[in-house]
Formats: C-alpha cells, structure tokens, sequence
C-alpha cells in the first residue's frame, strides 16, 4: 500500500491524515508547530471537529498515524506528499505563498537525498500556475532533480465542511486530479480507488481553478438569498424563507445554501473570493458576480444591529445577549465570524455585551478579552437582558422556547439571525424580527 506524508496539520491536513490513516495507508505528518505535532501525538485533535479526535486516537494506537518533526522523514518514508498549508490573505486580496514555498524547499530538500520516485500533491487551495510556477521550481531547485521525470505533481483541491469535514471525507461527492503526466495520476488514483464517487481528470491549472469556482459559486448563492433576503425585510407580507422554498423546489436551482441569515463567515470564502477577484485583475478579466457577493456579505452582518434597534430603540447601556460565536456550527472556528462585526458594532453603540457559545468561547475571548461578559450557558447567556441575538445555528439553541426567553430575559425581544425558530410560535408571544422577514416596524 502506497505511504502518505502530510505537510500541514491543520483542519484539512489532520482530517486527511487521519482520514486515509483510517482507511489502512501508512500516514506520517509533518508540522512546524511543535505543540500541535504532541497534541496529535497523544492522539487528540488540535480543534474542534466531530468525530476527529475518535479518529486519530483510534489511528495512533493502530499505528496507521504518526507524526514527524523533522520534514525529511516524513518524505523519507512516504511514497506521496500532500502538501495541505494554509495560504493567507495578503492585503491586496492575493494568497500568501510563503508556507506554500517554505514547504516545496523542504521537500525539494528530502528529495535530494531520496533514489526513488516521488509525487508531491499540492492539495492547498492556489490560483492557477502556482503549482508549476512555484512548487515545481522551488522543489527543482532545491532537490537537483527535474519534474515528470525523477518526481510527479500533481493539485488535488479539498472540497471539506467544517463541522462534518470527517463525514465529507469518507463520503466525498467527487475527487479532482490534475496532472500532467500518466505516473502522477495513475498514484492518486490508486489512493481514491476505494472511494465511491466521479473522480475528474484535468491539468494543474484547472484544478487549482476549481476549488475557486466551488468556494465562489456556494458563496454567491448565500449571497444572492441574503440580498432578496434584505428586499423581503421591506416589502410588506413577505418572508424570505417561503421564497427561497419555492424557487428551491427547481431543480435547476436546488435548495442548497439558500439559508438566509446575517451572513457568511469562515476562513475559505473570504479569503479565496478575494484571491480569486486579484487573480482576475491580474488577468485583465472583471469578476463582477464576485465583488457583489463580498460586498453583500460585507454589510449583512450589520442587519442584525437595524433590527435591534427597529425593536428596542437605542443600544446604548442595553445588555444584549449573543448566542452563538463560530462562523458555523459543530466547530470553533471564528476566524471571518459574523459575530465578530456584530460584537464591535454593539459595542460601538454602547451596549452591555453578554456570549455564548458550545465551542468558540476560548477563541473568542482571546479576540475580546474584558471588553464584553462570556456566560457559561444559553439560559446564562439571556438572563437580565434585553435583547438576544441567534448568529450561529446551534441545535441547543432551536430547543429554546418562547417561555424560556419570557422567564429569563429582562425585556423579552428576539433577533433571529439564522431563521432558527417559527414565527407563528414566537411572534405573538414576545417582540420577534428574523432576517428576511418583514414586520411593521421596518415597512
């Protein structure tokens, strides 16, 4: 069975890792981030996903997953590298290729001292030419040995959903190989021959395309519910969820990311329509859809606040309640958080900020620190206050009732964010307003 080595133990690289280490392949990763290397090490995951930690725990003790510090040994013992490091937003919008480099020399470096072949995978999410531009020079200059010839390239975007990126993994939808050459894409299709799914064969190029057409794509759609969404909240009797239902029903369209809400957050989206949107000035080619769908996300957060103030006036000294911190839920992860422009925006205006969430609470604090109070539970969260806040989806946060917000709160008054509870069931019990819905006091 071929060996796999991982170059990056982030939330891709350690599902992978530990996904293929579940599925038999020798695994070995690699990371310059010592604490996260003995946090694996000891068979525990380094955040927050379900099911991961039952997973690498089970793979250590097998001893189908091991971890390196040294770079060298990791390819040293592997017949395949993927290299899954993350590529930060540079301030232009462009992808940060620093890790992408400092990997490809490390590899380069190992594969000096290695007789055989090799495939180096690039499964880190970069705009079209980097692999042969970047990876393939650095790994050439640094190994000595030339590309196709002593070792394989290949781009193998990821397509994971934090908060079910372990399920994703073992059910994918399609697996993308982009090759130029009959050895590289023969070795990964060895590596997905046990999965069930289409596999697409294309070049480097429009597979490194793909992942940004994906990402741009689901973006756009939660975009484009969003700003019907903000139209619905105007015009009289209408409600965004009915609308987004119907048109849901066509198959054309389907009923995917049709969610309205206070907006879309997480590390992906932003940053690779950003980097997408300078790949295209870079090409003289205008990406107009893109703008529009991170301008709407851009300002959708800030909904939520309009609505508060629609209900209970000025903020100012007003204690409102948060409940939920993470861009999604079943993960940690805040980073690009709608809570995070929501939080600063209360603040701004005065109020007494209380949070809660099942996950993110760490995260979160170290943002915040002593700015705002951090509860211990959604009923915590609520108690004494005038207005609370639903910005992530948790299914704790669907159990509550009417009658827990009418016991707990000082003045009784919801913003929905994420269209988590029935209107007929909460508007005529206390003061309600969700996104996409219109009320008389916004008409």
């Amino acid at each position: 069975m071929l060996r796999l080595s991982f170059f990056g133990l982030g939330r891709v690289g350690t599902v992978y890792a530990a996904g293929f280490a579940s599925k038999g392949f020798p695994v070995i990763g690699f990371d310059i981030e010592k604490e996260r290397l003995r946090t694996l090490a000891s068979g525990k995951s380094p955040f927050f996903e379900p099911y991961l930690e039952d997973l690498i725990s089970r793979c250590m003790r097998k001893g189908t997953l091991k971890v390196a510090s040294d770079p060298q040994e990791a390819v040293l013992n592997s017949d395949i590298t993927f290299m899954t490091v993350g590529t930060p937003s540079m301030e232009d919008g462009s992808i940060g290729l620093k890790h992408v480099m400092d990997s490809s020399k490390m590899i380069g470096e190992a594969l000096q001292r290695k007789g055989g072949w090799h495939l180096v995978v690039v499964k880190s999410t970069v705009v079209p030419r980097t692999t042969e531009n970047v990876v393939k020079v650095a790994v050439e200059e640094t190994s000595g040995k030339t590309a196709f010839k002593d070792f394989g390239l290949a781009v193998n975007p990821e397509f994971l959903r934090e908060g079910s990126a372990v399920e994703d993994f073992i059910k994918q939808d399609r697996v993308v190989i982009g090759t130029n050459d009959k050895r590289s894409r023969q070795m990964l299709e060895e590596v997905y021959s046990s999965f069930d799914c289409p596999k697409l064969i294309t070049n480097l190029s429009t597979a490194e395309l793909i992942k940004y057409t994906n990402n741009a794509f689901l973006a756009m759609k939660v975009s484009f519910i969003n700003m019907i969404a903000n139209l619905c909240q105007k015009a009289p009797g209408a409600d965004v969820e009915s609308v987004a239902q119907a048109i849901g029903f066509d198959k054309r369209i389907g009923s995917s990311f049709l969610s309205a809400g206070a907006g879309w957050g997480g590390s992906c989206w932003a940053k690779d329509l950003n980097a997408l949107r300078s790949f295209g000035k870079r090409m003289n080619v205008e990406l107009p859809l893109v703008n529009a769908t991170l301008d709407i996300n851009e300002r959708q957060p800030y909904r939520m606040i309009e609505l508060a103030e629609e209900l209970i006036g000025n903020l100012e000294g007003k204690r409102v309640a948060i409940l939920g911190l993470a861009f999604k839920p079943n993960t940690d992860d805040i980073r690009e958080a709608v809570s995070i422009k929501i939080v600063d925006a209360l603040l701004d205006k005065g109020a007494i900020v209380v949070v809660y969430d099942p996950a993110a609470m760490k995260n979160f604090k170290r943002l915040f620190n002593n700015k705002i109070f951090y509860a211990k539970s959604a009923l915590e969260c609520i108690k004494n206050t005038d207005c609370a806040m639903v910005v992530t989806e948790w299914e704790e946060f669907k159990n509550l009732q009417p009658e827990t917000f009418l016991s707990h709160m000082k003045h009784p008054v919801i913003v929905d964010g994420r269209r988590i509870y029935d209107v007929a069931t909460f508007s005529p019990k206390l003061k309600f307003a969700a996104i996409g819905l219109h009320t008389g006091a916004s008409s």
